[in-house]
């Protein structure tokens, strides 16, 4: 695992799994396939133009350091499973969407996403298969969004944002970790795939099932 902390990797993922710093560490090494979710967080700070240069050099930077890595490699991994988010479409409102469904453009996060998705399809051009996950809000009690989100809840100071009538996708990190090993196993797997629960949720709902 390509890591900022490779000696923290078997601690986080068993003993197993070796974290690596740097690509070449790899060698001529076999790789089946890639799993590129690397990205600064999204939702724990304002996007201040600091803020949006770091998450955009943290995800198309990066890939384009694969992408640099994957010509140089003999073996060729057969596939790349590239990281995205449902904000590629923007804020739909009642609207019903699917990957066929267009990108906003006019916002950053849209902007973001459909970067990243244009950077990591380059690797087709290399013989890389390529598949897309689009995730909506990943929720897990150790790390990430709901994280951050819990504690003014278990204090009784939680609640909806504005009117919370906004749709929230969300998917749980499990079933977002199954959905990725049934694509790496999927061989006719090609493009963007939407990685959500069927049922996306209202934030009031969101809040008030949170508040418990």
């Amino acid at each position: 695992m390509w890591s900022r902390k490779p000696a923290d990797v078997a601690e986080l993922c068993g003993p197993s799994v070796r974290g690596i710093a740097r690509l070449d560490e790899l060698g001529e090494q076999p790789v089946d396939a890639i799993v590129n979710l690397a990205g600064a967080p999204i939702a724990d700070r304002p996007w201040t133009r600091k803020r949006r240069l770091l998450l955009w050099e943290s995800r198309i930077g990066l890939t384009e350091q694969l992408l640099t890595w994957l010509g140089t490699r003999t073996q060729k991994p057969a596939l790349m499973i590239s990281g995205s988010a449902v904000g590629w479409y923007g804020d739909s409102g009642e609207r019903e969407i699917d990957e066929a469904s267009p990108p906003a453009k006019e916002d950053f996060a849209s902007q973001l996403c459909n970067a990243w998705e244009e950077t990591a399809l380059r690797a087709e051009s290399l013989g890389v298969r390529v598949v897309l996950i689009r995730t909506g809000l990943v929720l897990s009690d150790r790390a990430g969004f709901l994280q951050r989100l819990l504690p003014p809840f278990k204090f009784g100071m939680g609640g909806p944002i504005g009117d919370g009538r906004q749709w929230m996708p969300w998917v749980h990190i499990q079933d977002q970790i199954a959905a990725i090993d049934f694509l790496l196993n999927l061989n006719e797997a090609k493009g963007p795939y939407n990685v959500c629960a069927p049922s996306p949720v209202r934030n009031r709902q969101f809040a008030k099932t949170l508040a418990g």
